[in-house]
């Protein structure tokens, strides 16, 4: 399986080249955006684990480019900067960076910094187990796998990150607009129609009688809760 996808947001092609090959070498999957606006669309198109933020981007400023996607983006960002005043490091974490880096640096740190992130924000189920369970139903992130029972059940890239929302929020209330907001990102509102053609082929799979769901309920005009009934 590939490993954490991380988008590096930087408008120098030699530094971008220069993250690919690092990352690409530790079994990262890397996107890459030389602008603001494609940022945003790579960003929305595909959510990532992680962003790499370049401040001194040609179009916006970074700071306005995290400001924006904490609107909807829960994952790790780390700023990538050229400006090494304490001041602006202050105001990119005040922003929502949970790190930065100075330019110029290293491989090595690069990467240590980037897996420390991502084990600080990664979600895990009350009991500290990686496998995300509620009943019946067992999401394992790391190998992507998902099983009702002793079943495994294959799941579509959208259907995983719809159960996996679900199950990080299971026994409560999840609205439309978080589903859609966390599973397509800030423009998910325009994907309300796919969202209930998701939820039904979610219920195919994992409800015994998919015309009377009991785990994957509706709160009408509101939205779902999945349950280990």
């Amino acid at each position: 399986m590939p490993g954490p996808h991380v988008l590096v947001v930087e408008d120098e092609p030699p530094i971008r080249r220069f993250i690919r090959s690092a990352l690409g070498a530790q079994g990262f999957a890397v996107a890459e955006a030389s602008t603001a606006r494609e940022a945003i669309a790579s960003a929305t198109t595909r959510v990532p684990d992680a962003i790499l933020m370049d401040l001194g981007l040609p179009d916006r400023d970074g700071i306005e480019v995290i400001q924006e996607l904490r609107g909807w983006f829960r994952g790790p960002v780390i700023v990538l900067t050229a400006r090494g005043r304490e001041d602006d490091k202050v105001t990119g974490l005040d922003a929502g960076a949970d790190d930065y880096l100075t330019k110029p640096f290293g491989t090595a740190e690069l990467v240590a910094r980037l897996r420390a992130v991502l084990r600080r924000r990664a979600p895990t189920d009350p009991t500290g187990d990686p496998v995300l369970r509620c009943g019946a139903l067992s999401l394992d992130r790391a190998r992507h796998r998902f099983q009702v029972g002793e079943n495994e059940v294959h799941l579509t890239p959208v259907e995983f990150r719809l159960m996996t929302v679900l199950l990080v929020h299971q026994h409560q209330l999840v609205t439309h607009n978080q589903l859609l907001a966390e599973v397509w990102g800030p423009g998910g509102t325009e994907h309300g129609q796919y969202l209930r053609v998701y939820i039904h082929q979610l219920r195919r799979k994992i409800e015994d009688d998919p015309s009377r769901p009991k785990r994957l309920q509706t709160e009408v005009g509101v939205g779902y809760r999945l349950t280990d009934t």
